[in-house]
């Protein structure tokens, strides 16, 4: 009886050992999660997103957070346009004055004059064109007898610098003979004290000569067109 009860009891033992065992053999994976089908799956299997969604860490092709990605410059703001070109002389802006021409027609009258214009403002200005001109009293320009323009030349532009000069020439019908002298086609000498010239855009300006009167026939005048160059 002690044997057999010695048997049943190293039985009973043999049977506890193994159920320990087997219920240490279940838990032998520590930290893994059930599935409900019998497998397990690592604790250790992480997602990588998890990771790459911290704060902070660079992104694929990019900068890491926190700093932005440089813009292209912008183009260097273009230099201002060179400014257009100077104005036109205002009446105010010249000084008129007129002169006997050293080259003129033959005869007892005026033949020629060159109109000297200066600039007297502090700014440049352009004169361009042919004068028109009309003959007139001292201190009267509005009382005026216009006369025939023949231009000649072709107009340009002339840029007058301050205190820069520009001029016409004017060429009268000559008066012939001496004392009252006369007219080729027949018609009576005219004598005016002054001469009014109108530049286009530029005004009108009461000139008298440095020496004498204006004589001519014909109330012609030929005029060159506005130069930079002084005439003879």
């Amino acid at each position: 009886m002690r044997y057999v009860n010695g048997m049943r009891g190293s039985a009973l033992a043999v049977v506890v050992a193994s159920t320990a065992l087997a219920v240490a053999g279940c838990q032998s994976g520590g930290g893994g999660t059930d599935t409900g089908d019998g497998g397990v799956t690592p604790s250790g299997a992480v997602s990588s997103a998890a990771s790459s969604s911290t704060p902070g860490a660079p992104k694929p092709g990019g900068s890491a957070s926190g700093s932005s990605t440089p813009s292209a410059s912008a183009p260097p703001s273009s230099a201002p346009a060179p400014g257009g070109a100077a104005a036109t002389c205002s009446a105010g802006s010249l000084k008129a004055t007129a002169r006997l021409a050293a080259v003129r027609p033959a005869g007892t009258g005026t033949g020629a004059a060159v109109v000297e214009f200066t600039n007297v403002s502090g700014r440049t200005c352009v004169l361009e064109g042919h004068p028109t001109v009309a003959g007139a009293g001292n201190g009267s320009p509005e009382m005026n007898v216009p006369l025939t323009v023949k231009p000649t030349e072709a107009a340009a532009p002339v840029e007058v610098a301050p205190g820069g000069k520009a001029w016409v020439k004017l060429t009268f019908v000559q008066v012939q003979g001496e004392a009252d002298g006369y007219c080729v086609s027949g018609s009576a000498p005219v004598v005016y004290p002054t001469m009014v010239v109108r530049l286009p855009g530029s005004g009108a300006h009461q000139v008298a000569l440095d020496d004498g009167q204006f004589a001519e026939c014909d109330d012609t005048v030929t005029v060159t067109a506005v130069s930079a160059a002084r005439p003879s």
